[in-house]
């Protein structure tokens, strides 16, 4: 009789140890696609669809959704296509429409704004939490001046935005990621619970009032629920295209968190509902 595998260890054979260089790491490089072949596929993608979707594309190629949008970007400065909002189009004489440019610089602004609400939450002195995403990493590019802070992260990103500024990184250790630039899994896990964090800003991929947070990466969610018990103040930091977005692996329902600092294409109903639940809405 077969024993069931546990998720766990599907998820971490995805993932590469630090340091490791053994069969298992040679097995990993011959199973993730290269990069160059991603782009190809999401070029090929672009021509036959007409659009591409960040979601859609990361489970097409079974990767994350931080990669697709670095080869969306690098795609985007190779005028191979035009990046827009959640996803790309397709390129047109090697000239971007304007239309597309400024709907990147509306969001670009947006998330600007949601970065300075959750910043001016910082003080001196504190320790903060911070995950691997992409919020998470632009956070720790405004921190880097303060003079008095600690940082916890499991994201490689957010340790090279605050290298050689005067912020204490505290790197948790754990299993590498290579699709999410991150690490995870159980030591990771076991690291934060002999920690401690005044505050927590938290990027989620799926925000919806009946399930709660989610995130494409089940060892990412482990990690982020790690998080969430030992920091005293939780705040998810999310635009308004998250909400009613379930993704792959539950995180926490939203009466975990105490704020949400979202832009202002909330639906009324969501924000009452957040409000309802006791989170503190802060629409920017």
């Amino acid at each position: 009789m077969q024993s069931r595998r546990n998720p766990d260890d599907v998820a971490i054979a995805n993932c590469g140890n630090l340091g490791y260089d053994g069969q298992l790491g040679m097995h990993l490089d011959r199973t993730i696609m290269l990069n160059e072949e991603r782009l190809r596929a999401i070029l090929e993608v672009l021509r036959r669809e007409g659009r591409v979707l960040v979601p859609d594309l990361a489970q097409r190629l079974k990767t994350s959704q931080v990669t697709i949008r670095r080869d969306l970007d690098v795609l985007h400065q190779q005028r191979r296509l035009h990046r827009s909002h959640g996803g790309a189009l397709p390129a047109r004489d090697g000239m971007l429409e304007v239309s597309v440019v400024r709907e990147k610089e509306r969001t670009q602004c947006k998330e600007r704004t949601l970065i300075a609400a959750a910043v001016r939450m910082v003080k001196e002195g504190q320790v903060i939490a911070l995950d691997s995403g992409a919020t998470a990493t632009e956070i720790a590019r405004s921190l880097r001046y303060f003079r008095n802070l600690t940082i916890i992260t499991n994201g490689l990103a957010v340790v090279a935005e605050l290298a050689g500024s005067p912020v204490e990184v505290i790197l948790i250790g754990g299993t590498l990621c290579k699709s999410s630039f991150s690490v995870v899994g159980p030591i990771a896990e076991e690291t934060l619970q002999h920690l401690n964090a005044d505050l927590l800003f938290l990027g989620v991929d799926g925000r919806d009032v009946e399930y709660g947070l989610s995130n494409p990466n089940l060892l990412e969610s482990k990690v982020n629920q790690a998080m969430l018990a030992v920091a005293g103040y939780r705040v998810v930091v999310c635009d308004s295209s998250k909400v009613r977005r379930r993704s792959l692996s539950f995180i926490a329902t939203l009466s975990s968190v105490h704020e949400i600092i979202t832009d202002g294409r909330i639906p009324k109903s969501d924000a009452d509902a957040l409000k309802k639940a006791g989170v503190h809405v802060t629409i920017v």
